[in-house]
This record gives structure tokens, C-alpha cells and sequence, in this order.
């Protein structure tokens, strides 16, 4: 639930990746963001949706125990 709230208010920053211990992908987040001047935000937006519609037994199937770093 907090990756999903962290995705959708500071998902341009990528704190939803580094919350989830996902440094590589929270910096490739940040920088993608920069480098569009916030555009790339909406990929945080994306994925902070898509870990709130999940139940708890599939997100820890599927960015836990498989460690899926993109959507």
C-alpha cells in the first residue's frame, strides 16, 4: 500500500522504487524524469495504480519474491 501511495505522489522521484529496494530502477526513474522535465512521472503514476489494484499475495509474488523492477 505505501509503494502504491509513493508511485502515485512521488513516483516522478522514484521513492517507490527505493522503497521497494529497487536502487538501479529508482535512479533510471529519477533520471528519466530529469531528464524530461517531469514528463517521466507518469510511469510512477502507472505502476503506483497498478501496485494498489494487486492483492497482497500477488504484489509479493510478483516485485517481491520474483523481483519485477518494471511494471
Amino acid at each position: 500500500m505505501v509503494a502504491g501511495i509513493f508511485g502515485i505522489l512521488l513516483g516522478s522521484l522514484g521513492i517507490h522504487k527505493f522503497y521497494l529496494g529497487y536502487i538501479t530502477e529508482g535512479i533510471i526513474q529519477l533520471v528519466i524524469s530529469v531528464v524530461t522535465c517531469g514528463i517521466g512521472g507518469i510511469i510512477g503514476l502507472i505502476e503506483g495504480i497498478i501496485y494498489l489494484t494487486k492483492s497482497d499475495e500477488e504484489f509479493v509474488a510478483t516485485y517481491v519474491t520474483n523481483k519485477r523492477g518494471w511494471f
